[in-house]
């Protein structure tokens, strides 16, 4: 009597259902017939193993490709969060640079006393060096040295309330550290990026002579 043969849908059922990795002791033990471990073995179990490489495929990809954008992003955000502290250390070193010298220059003119909190100028020198690229942490050195020189004429060898500077005599006084506030300023807006480039003229506040403008 011939053995009657089970379709070959029932042999495929079987297959998925085990979902055996181990193709020659799988098909050897579920499978008697040679026509039904054919089936397997050219049909039913390639396409189950196709399907499952691609699952996992896929799912390596999404994960990687999470991980890189969370890289990315996070960076991006990183830079970002830098240069906005840089922005702000920049504004405020500029801002201590022109208030303490608008109030040497007005106390010669007006030939009375004056105090500055040197702390804070201090404090905001070593903020911006800190935070700032190599370049510009360059300038700031400079730049407080030039500072220290241009004090050493208007605050410290004179006083303003017996010997006051004149309007030409403060210029002059100020050449040196108005230009290496200017060179300060290029390279802060180098540091920024956006393409900005340094400044090529002199900036309303500066206390150079007029004469001296554009030789940067």
């Amino acid at each position: 009597m011939f053995q009657k043969r089970r379709p070959a849908t029932d042999v495929i059922a079987r297959c998925e259902a085990f979902a055996c990795f181990d193709a020659p002791r799988c098909t050897s033990a579920m499978f008697r017939s040679g026509i039904e471990r054919r089936l397997l073995g050219t049909g039913a179990g390639v396409a189950l193993l196709e399907a499952l490489i691609t699952t996992v495929t896929g799912a390596a990809s999404a994960t990687v490709g999470v991980l890189v954008g969370g890289i990315v992003t996070r960076r991006g955000q990183d830079h970002q969060w830098s240069r906005d502290q840089q922005l702000v250390a920049y504004q405020e070193l500029l801002s201590h640079y022109a208030e303490f010298t608008m109030v040497i220059k007005r106390a010669h003119a007006d030939h009375r006393g004056w105090n500055y909190d040197w702390a804070e100028w201090s404090a905001v020198l070593t903020r911006v060096s800190l935070i700032a690229p190599a370049e510009v942490a360059g300038e700031v050195d400079s730049f407080g040295q030039s500072v220290d020189r241009f004090l050493d004429r208007v605050a410290r060898e004179v006083d303003p309330v017996h010997t006051p500077l004149g309007e030409e005599e403060f210029r002059e006084a100020s050449a040196e550290v108005a230009q290496a506030q200017m060179r300060l300023i290029s390279a802060m807006r180098r540091s920024l990026g956006g393409g900005r480039k340094g400044l090529t003229f002199w900036i309303g506040g500066s206390h150079a002579d007029p004469a001296s403008r554009g030789s940067l």
